[in-house]
C-alpha cells in the first residue's frame, strides 16, 4: 500500500512530516532520479502552485531537491492544477508539479505530480517514487532549500488561450454570473479570462491573502455561491475549490447544481452532437441513482469507478469513454483535457446554456435523486473496516434493510484521515439512522 501519495498526491499539515523539510527535498530528488530513468537526460520540471502561505517555502525545498537529483525547474507560479498539467505537455517538461492541498484548509498543502503526457502519475510509479523517498529519509539524508526562478507569465497566458479555443465561440451574451474563485488559484487567471466574454460576471472571493483560501468559500462551500447568486438576481453561479480543478454550480433560485447534474448535461449535449462513445458516462460509487436512471431515460449507461478523478480516468480509458466525472465536481472532458477543470467545465457548461438556449435547471429538471447523506468520521488510522466485527455488522444491517432500495458506500478519504459513511435510500428515515449507526460504530472502534 503506498503511505505518501493518496488519492490526490501527497498531502498534510504543511511542515510536517510527510510535509517536513527532509521529505519534501526527498520527493525532489526521487522524482528527478525516476524521470531520469525515463530516459530524460537532464529533466525540465515545471511547478505552479495555489495561494497558500507555505507554498513557496515547500517550493524552495522541493527545488533544491530537484536540483540535487539533477532536475532543472521552471516556474508557472500561481497557477490552477489543470494549467500546470496542460502545459507540462505542450511546453515538453518531463513533468509537472503542484504545490496545493485543492479544497483542504489552508493550514494544509500537498504535492500533485503529473508526467509528462498530461496525466497523473500510476500508482505503480508513485510507489516506486515512494520506495526511494523512505531510503533516502532511513539514510538521514541532509536537506535545503533553493531559491526559486521567477514566475513566468507566458505559461499562464498560454493556459488562458487554450482555455478560449476549446470554447471558441462562446458569447456570455448579456448573461450574468457569480463565480467564487475560493481565493484560490483562480483568482490569478479567473479575472482576465472571463472579462473577454461579454456579460456581466460578479467575482467573489477572489482576494486571498495566502490564510484565507476555501475559508466559508469554493465548492467545499457550495450554498454561499448558491445565495449570492439568488440575492444579485444572477442566472447562474460557479463556484470552484483552491486549486480549481473542480467546480460546482447554481441556478438562479438558489440551488447548488452538483457533479452528477453536469454529468447529465453534458451527456445529454455529446450524445446530441454525436460524440458520446458508446452512449456511455462513467461516474463514481458516490454518484446518486437519480443520475443513473435519469441517463437511462435518453439510452445512455453509467459506469461506476472508485472514487478519485485517476481512476474515473482509468476506467474511462479502458471503456474509450467520452465523458466522466465526480459528484464533487471533478469533470472530465478526454478530448479536451487529461485531468479535471474547473474552469474548462463552467466555459463548456456556459456553451451548452448558449447553444440551448436553456436556463440550468431547465436542463436538469427530471434529475430525481434519491436522499442522500455523506457523515464524515475522523479516524485515528485507517485499518480495514470488514474486518472491525462491530463496523461490519452495522454496514451488514444496512445492507439488509435498504435492500434494493439504497445503496450503502464506506470509504476512507484518500486525502484525509476520514472515513465517509455514504447511503442513500428511498426512505430518507432508514436512510439517516443507518447512517449514524455506522459512523457511531466507526468512531467507537477508530474515531481519533
Amino acid at each position: 500500500m503506498r503511505k505518501l501519495f493518496g488519492t490526490d498526491g501527497i498531502r498534510a499539515v504543511a511542515g510536517v512530516a510527510p510535509l517536513d523539510g527532509a521529505t519534501i527535498f526527498a520527493v525532489g530528488e526521487a522524482l528527478a532520479h525516476t524521470l531520469k530513468a525515463q530516459q530524460h537526460p537532464i529533466p525540465r520540471v515545471l511547478l505552479g502552485m495555489d495561494t497558500r502561505e507555505s507554498g513557496p517555502f515547500l517550493a524552495r525545498l522541493l527545488h533544491a531537491g530537484l536540483a540535487s537529483g539533477g532536475a532543472m525547474l521552471a516556474n508557472a507560479g500561481v497557477l490552477t492544477t489543470p494549467a500546470i498539467a496542460y502545459l507540462a505537455r505542450k511546453f515538453g517538461f518531463a513533468a509537472g508539479v503542484v504545490i496545493s492541498a485543492s479544497h483542504n484548509p489552508w493550514r494544509d498543502n500537498g504535492i500533485k505530480i503529473f508526467g509528462s503526457d498530461g496525466y497523473k502519475l500510476p500508482d505503480a510509479q508513485e510507489l516506486a517514487i515512494e520506495g526511494e523517498i523512505f531510503s533516502r529519509l532511513g539514510a538521514g539524508a541532509a536537506f535545503s532549500e533553493r531559491a526559486l526562478p521567477a514566475a513566468d507569465p507566458v505559461y499562464r497566458h498560454d493556459y488562458e488561450a487554450f482555455l478560449r479555443a476549446a470554447v471558441p465561440d462562446l458569447s456570455l451574451g448579456g448573461m450574468h454570473l457569480v463565480l467564487d474563485c475560493a481565493n484560490g488559484a483562480a483568482s490569478a487567471i479567473a479575472p482576465e479570462l472571463f472579462a473577454g466574454l461579454g456579460g456581466r460576471v460578479e467575482l467573489t472571493h477572489a482576494a486571498p491573502d495566502g490564510r484565507n483560501i476555501n475559508e466559508g468559500c469554493g465548492a467545499l462551500h457550495p450554498e454561499v455561491v448558491a445565495r449570492e447568486t439568488h440575492e444579485r438576481g444572477a442566472a447562474l453561479g460557479i463556484t470552484v475549490d483552491g486549486d480549481a480543478d473542480r467546480s460546482l454550480f447554481a441556478d438562479g433560485q438558489g440551488r447548488v447544481i452538483n457533479g452528477d447534474a453536469v454529468l447529465l448535461v453534458a451527456a445529454r449535449a455529446l450524445q446530441a452532437q454525436g460524440r458520446l462513445t458508446g452512449n456511455l458516462v462513467v461516474a463514481t460509487t458516490m454518484s446518486n441513482m437519480g443520475l443513473e436512471a435519469a441517463l437511462g431515460r435518453s439510452g445512455i449507461r453509467m459506469l461506476r469507478a472508485p472514487v478519485g478523478d485517476k481512476y474515473v480516468l482509468e476506467r474511462m480509458q479502458e471503456e474509450h469513454a467520452a465523458l466522466g466525472g465526480e459528484q464533487s465536481g471533478h469533470i472530465l472532458f478526454p478530448h479536451l483535457a487529461t485531468t479535471g477543470d474547473g474552469l474548462l467545465t463552467s466555459l463548456v457548461l456556459l456553451d451548452v446554456l448558449g447553444r440551448s438556449g436553456q436556463r440550468i435547471e431547465e436542463l436538469v429538471s427530471d434529475l430525481q435523486t434519491f436522499p442522500q447523506v455523506i457523515v464524515n468520521v475522523r479516524v485515528r488510522e485507517k485499518k480495514p473496516l470488514a474486518e472491525i466485527p462491530l463496523v461490519a455488522a452495522a454496514i451488514s444491517d444496512a445492507e439488509r434493510v435498504l435492500g434494493g432500495n439504497g445503496r450503502v458506500v464506506i470509504r476512507y478519504s484518500g486525502t484525509e484521515a476520514l472515513a465517509r459513511v455514504m447511503i442513500e435510500a428511498e426512505s430518507a428515515e432508514l436512510m439517516r439512522e443507518h447512517a449514524e449507526r455506522i459512523a457511531g460504530a466507526i468512531r467507537t472502534e477508530l474515531g481519533a
